[in-house]
């Protein structure tokens, strides 16, 4: 058996997050109170009691989300849950996967996402949608089209690829004119479009400016080797080197998340186990679409983590 261990981003977050793994262990507290100690605010609060619409706040899911994954993951290393061979984390997820093979330290990694998320929601508005059932190629010709005829009222804009989740989920970022013109050509060729309600052109050039100041803030804090392979959203390869998780990092904020072939990475250097550790389901989804022989376990609340723990410790008896 061969494990890798996921991380969720934006989009899986939900009240009362992380509450249930507080209330059991001691672990999940602990994580808790460091984080909120680090952040300067209550995090933890923001989980456990919202409410919805601060939640959804670019600038509260961020760190909420990073705070939940971090306690579930104490939660699994203290249950005893089976060392990974790989990490990986979807955009956001990346820092908690980071924290995970110890390349990076909590404190770390509240510092920079507290960072990124006052930036990114601060970045120029934006659009994005989720384009399914379409070849990346098609959708592609569909976001240069839009954005050459986009461009010719506003030479800013753009639309791109911006997420690579599975061979059919795909989503598209830019500027919401285009974004909105390259829907209108993927529906016509027979894509389902899903405007997203979000502000923000994640993952796109326009989030270029942003994306420089950020790194600056990863040039001044500590990276480490790291314990065990962490697979990077901008090019899907394992890394292992304080350096090159570096470069790829202060990268990834305007670059698309190559999340199928992160995956598709590991299926190929033997994983066949694959455990989201932290808010919702969303990523053991893409993992099911892209692989149906994987085995795939969550980790959230006090029952997952038992169910977890019960059944990769049976994998690894036999």
């Amino acid at each position: 058996m061969k494990i890798a261990c996921l991380f969720p981003g934006q989009g899986s977050q939900s009240v009362g997050m992380g509450k249930d793994l507080s209330d059991n262990f001691a672990e999940a507290r602990k994580t808790f109170e460091a984080v909120d100690k680090v952040a300067g605010r209550s995090l933890s609060k923001l989980c456990f009691e919202g409410p919805e619409e601060e939640l959804k706040r670019t600038i509260n899911t961020q760190p909420t989300i990073l705070a939940a994954s971090l306690a579930a993951w104490q939660c699994y290393k203290a249950a005893g849950g089976p060392t990974p061979q790989y990490v990986a984390g979807h955009s956001l997820g990346e820092f908690t996967a980071l924290v995970a093979c110890e390349a990076l330290s909590l404190e770390e990694a509240v510092r920079l996402v507290d960072k990124r998320s006052q930036l990114m929601e601060s970045c120029p508005k934006g659009a994005m949608s989720a384009v399914l059932g379409m070849d990346k190629d098609v959708l592609q010709q569909c976001c240069d089209e839009a954005s050459k005829e986009s461009k010719s009222a506003n030479a800013d804009a753009t639309v791109i690829i911006a997420n690579y989740n599975t061979r059919e989920q795909l989503v598209i970022s830019g500027s919401p004119d285009a974004v909105a013109k390259a829907g209108e050509l993927a529906k016509a060729r027979g894509g389902k479009v899903i405007p997203l309600p979000v502000g923000g052109a994640f993952h796109s050039p326009l989030m270029s400016s942003a994306a420089s100041v950020f790194e600056q803030e990863i040039k001044q804090c500590r990276i480490s080797h790291a314990k065990f392979a962490i697979v990077q959203n901008v090019d899907a390869k394992a890394s292992l080197d304080e350096a090159a998780i570096q470069e790829k990092l202060s990268k990834q904020m305007p670059s698309a998340v190559r999340w199928c072939d992160t995956v598709e990475l590991m299926l190929s250097q033997g994983v066949d186990t694959f455990v989201e550790i932290g808010p919702g389901k969303v990523l053991a989804g893409t993992v099911k679409k892209i692989d149906r022989q994987a085995n795939i376990f969550n980790v959230y609340d006090k029952s997952t983590l038992e169910a977890a723990i019960a059944a990769l410790k049976a994998k690894v008896a036999v």
